[in-house]
């Protein structure tokens, strides 16, 4: 779970008791306002709120191994609605490995398609 900030909080799924907190960096800095969790594949992917990023997160060591700006997309969403926010969704089908995202607003939700 996360909390805005760069602390990656685990839960055991019974007990709800913290078992890891993982500081997220990327070169070194902290990477705040992770927002909307996804884990994909072995990596946590993870929105940075108010900002068009995903970052993908390696959950042994809290590094960010990549980055996926999906600007494009958001500015699609507010040429169909001005009231479109920041982006605020990412969801995984492991049966069809899709991904799909969205934000705060959006008249749509996209899917996308990159190595993951």
């Amino acid at each position: 779970m996360s909390d805005g900030s760069n602390a990656l909080t685990f839960l055991d799924p019974v007990k709800l008791t913290v078992t890891k907190t993982l500081l997220v960096s990327d070169n070194g800095y902290a990477v705040d306002l992770l927002n909307e969790l996804e884990y994909i594949k072995g990596y946590i992917y993870a929105n940075i709120y108010t900002t068009s990023l995903i970052v993908k997160i390696d959950p042994q060591t809290g590094n960010v191994i990549g980055k996926l700006d999906i600007n494009d997309l958001f500015q699609s969403a507010r040429k169909r609605y001005y009231s479109s926010a920041e982006t605020n969704g990412i969801a995984y089908n492991p049966d069809t490995d899709k991904i799909y995202v969205t934000g705060k607003l959006w008249p749509f939700i996209y899917e996308i398609d990159f190595p993951h």
